[in-house]
């Protein structure tokens, strides 16, 4: 019986491995560096281009029936943080959102939907901290969901669509950070 465990174990293990770990990537996105100016808002005075960064991930779990993608600032002098991107029913056939997919429909997965910002509209709203702020840190994260699809639309707030998420399969994340 010990040795029946030992192998059931050791498969487990070898498939897991042979899986991989779910993993967030971007050619644009260097953890724990600068955010590149494209990727910046352009208002509030700041006068980025407000480009969604090219993100791509790899070695979902079994299971995900679909992706969500946030980018969060918990920097944000607000006592709550600031939302600056939510995309959820991103289809589990996705594997990758282009740059500047957040403004231009024809570059979204189909289903997907953009959540509102804490700016008050849906879509992407890239970096804006207050002028002489200490660094911020911008946390974008990718999500393997268990569901084909959130019960949320355009007009949903940031933090509902992270409570929808909270029960990931499994999550990837890259940290960047911005000053002004």
């Amino acid at each position: 019986m010990k040795f029946f465990i030992f192998i059931s174990a050791s498969l487990i293990s070898l498939s897991t491995f042979a899986a991989g770990k779910f993993t967030l990537s971007s050619p644009s996105l260097i953890a724990g560096k600068p955010l590149a100016n494209k990727h910046v808002f352009n208002s509030f005075g700041c006068s980025g281009e407000n480009k969604s960064p090219e993100l791509e991930w790899k070695n979902a779990p079994a299971g995900t029936k679909s992706f969500a993608v946030t980018v969060y600032d918990p920097d944000a002098p607000t006592g709550s943080g600031w939302w600056h991107w939510t995309i959820f029913n991103i289809p589990a056939t996705t594997l990758k959102l282009a740059e500047n997919a957040s403004n231009d429909p024809k570059l979204l997965p189909a289903g997907a939907v953009q959540g509102r910002t804490d700016f008050g509209k849906s879509g992407y709203g890239g970096a804006c901290p207050p002028q002489g702020d200490k660094p911020h840190h911008y946390i974008f994260t990718v999500y393997a969901l268990k569901t084909e699809k959130l019960d949320l639309n355009q007009d949903s707030p940031g933090a509902m669509v992270g409570f929808y998420v909270r029960d990931a399969l499994a999550k990837s994340s890259i940290t960047v950070t911005y000053s002004r």
